[in-house]
C-alpha cells in the first residue's frame, strides 16, 4: 500500500541510482526493440498512484495506456485472482470448460450495444482480438477485403499492424504486409483532408468512402470494416456525431461486417461504458481488451451470434484465451464499474481536465487543439496555430518535465506531436488537479 496520496520525487534525479541499476541490467538482457518511455522501474502500485524503486511517488496518467480504468491493485479485483489462484489456474478451456468463461461471455453479450442475440469469445490481448475478428468476419462472408481507417491503431501482430497507419515506430521494415487490406479516409477534423474542417466538409470521409465502395475497391470482396469510436494512438481523434452511423449504414449496404475496436475506449473510459453509445450505433462484432482484466492479460471478441458462429469448432481459440484469473478480474472490473458508476466519474474527470485545458490553450499559443471524449483527453501541439505545422519536440519536453514533478504522461498521434491523458478512473479530484498544474508548469517552462 502506498501511504502518499499525492506525487513525491524524494530523489535528486530520475530515474534515480536503483533504476538506473535496474536499467543496466535491462540493456544487457532485454531486446532494445522493447520499448519504455520513463525510464523508472515500479515497486508498488495503488489507485491512481506508482511508487518506483527508489522511493519516488508518481500521479500515474497513463495507466498502463489506458488497462487501469479501476485503478492499480483494485483491492476485489486482487481478492478475485487469489480466491481464484486456490482454485485452479489453467486447465485450458479448449480442454476442460470453466464457469468464469461462460459467466463473462454472458455478462458482455447483455451488456455491449445491440438488441440482438450475441456471443463471445476470448484471447490474451487487443491484438489477438482484432485478429480474431477479421478470421470471423471473412469465415461468416466468404469474402477477403479489410478496411481499416487512417490514423488508426490495431496491434504490432502482421495483421493488425497492417491494419495500422503509423509507419514508425510499427510497421517500418517489417514488410510485406497482409494482402486484401485497404485504407480510408480519417475524420481527423482538425486537420480535415477535405480541406474545409468539419462542419463545412460535408462529411467529406464519409463520400470519399462512398465513392471507393462505386469504384477502387470490389465492395462485394470487403469482408469487414474496422473503426476505433475515437481513434488512440492516432492522436486521440474524436469522430463526428454522423461519422460512425453513416459508416455502418454504408457496411449493411453492402454487406460488410461492421467492427468496433473498443479496446482502449471501454469500460466507462470515455463516460460511457462504450464509446459507442455516443454514436447511437450497435457494432457487428465489438473487440475488448485492456481495462477489461485491470492488468490481467484478456481480450474478447463480442458480437452478433450468427457472425461469431460462423468459425467451426477449433477454427478460433488459443491455449491461454480465457484465462480464469483473466475471466474473474473481468466480471469483478464490470461489476465495480457499474456499482460505483464510474462512467460518471470518467465524466467529472474529463470535464475538469478539458476547462484546466481549454484554459491552457487561451494561454499557451502552442497548443492548437483540445480535444476527447469524458477521461479520455488530449493536447496538439504546433509550431503556428495559423499553419498548424506540428511540434513533436515540446511534447517530449512537456513529457519530461512532468516527470520530473511526478506526473507520468504518454505522447500520442501521426505526427508525434499530441499527448493524452489516460488517468486511472479513481483518480481523486485532489489528484487531478496536481496533474493539471505540473502540466501547465511544464508547458510554461518550455514557452519561457
Amino acid at each position: 500500500m502506498i501511504n502518499e496520496k499525492l506525487a513525491q520525487i524524494v530523489t535528486p534525479q530520475l530515474p534515480g541510482p536503483k533504476s538506473r541499476e535496474l536499467a543496466a541490467r535491462r540493456g544487457d538482457f532485454v531486446a532494445r526493440g522493447v520499448s519504455n518511455s520513463t525510464g523508472v522501474f515500479v515497486a508498488e502500485a495503488d489507485g491512481a498512484l506508482l511508487k518506483d524503486v527508489d522511493g519516488n511517488v508518481f500521479i500515474d496518467f497513463a495507466a498502463a495506456i489506458g488497462v487501469q480504468n479501476v485503478g492499480h491493485c483494485h483491492p476485489g479485483v486482487v481478492a478475485a485472482i487469489r480466491a481464484q489462484a486456490e482454485r485452479y489456474l489453467h486447465p485450458c478451456f479448449h480442454v476442460a470448460m470453466y464457469e468464469p468463461y461462460v459467466a463473462l461471455a454472458e455478462r458482455l453479450a447483455g451488456l455491449t450495444p445491440g438488441a440482438f442475440p450475441k456471443k463471445a469469445m476470448f484471447a490474451n490481448s487487443g491484438a489477438e482480438a482484432v485478429e480474431n475478428a477479421v478470421k470471423i468476419a471473412r469465415r461468416y462472408t466468404g469474402k477477403t477485403g479489410i478496411l481499416s481507417l487512417e490514423n488508426a491503431f490495431h496491434g504490432r501482430t502482421y495483421m493488425t499492424m497492417t491494419l495500422t497507419s503509423k509507419v514508425k515506430p510499427y510497421k517500418n521494415r517489417f514488410g510485406p504486409f497482409c494482402p486484401e487490406t485497404f485504407k480510408i479516409p480519417s475524420p481527423y477534423c482538425y486537420r480535415c483532408s477535405a480541406g474545409t474542417g468539419y462542419p463545412q466538409c460535408g462529411m467529406a470521409c464519409v463520400e470519399k468512402l462512398r465513392h471507393l465502395l462505386k469504384t477502387e475497391l470490389a465492395s462485394d470482396n470487403i469482408a469487414a470494416l474496422i473503426a476505433e469510436p475515437l481513434q488512440g494512438e492516432g492522436g486521440f481523434i474524436v469522430a463526428p456525431p454522423e461519422f460512425l452511423p453513416a459508416v455502418q449504414s454504408l457496411c449493411r449496404e453492402y454487406g460488410i461486417v461492421f467492427v468496433v475496436d473498443e479496446i482502449q475506449t471501454g469500460f466507462a473510459r470515455t463516460g460511457k461504458l462504450f464509446a459507442s453509445e455516443y454514436y447511437d450505433i450497435e457494432p457487428d462484432l465489438m473487440t475488448l481488451s485492456k481495462s477489461l482484466g485491470a492488468g490481467v492479460p484478456i481480450s474478447a471478441v463480442v458480437g452478433k451470434a450468427e457472425i461469431m458462429d460462423a468459425p467451426d469448432p477449433g477454427e478460433i481459440g488459443g491455449t491461454y484465451g480465457g484465462s480464469p484469473l483473466g475471466c474473474v478480474a473481468a466480471l469483478e472490473v464490470i461489476r465495480f464499474i457499474q456499482k460505483e458508476d464510474l462512467a460518471a466519474k470518467a465524466a467529472r474527470i474529463g470535464a475538469v481536465m478539458a476547462d484546466r485545458l481549454e484554459r491552457m490553450k487561451e494561454r499557451y499559443s502552442v497548443i492548437g487543439d483540445v480535444r476527447g471524449l469524458g477521461a479520455m483527453r488530449a493536447v496538439e501541439f504546433v509550431k503556428d496555430r495559423r499553419t498548424k505545422e506540428p511540434d513533436a519536440a515540446i511534447v517530449k519536453k512537456v513529457i519530461g518535465l512532468a516527470l520530473q514533478r511526478g506526473l507520468i504522461l504518454l505522447g500520442a498521434g501521426m505526427l508525434g506531436n499530441v499527448i493524452r491523458f489516460l488517468p486511472p478512473l479513481v483518480a481523486t479530484a485532489e489528484q487531478v488537479e496536481l496533474a493539471m498544474d505540473i502540466l501547465e508548469e511544464a508547458i510554461g517552462q518550455c514557452v519561457e
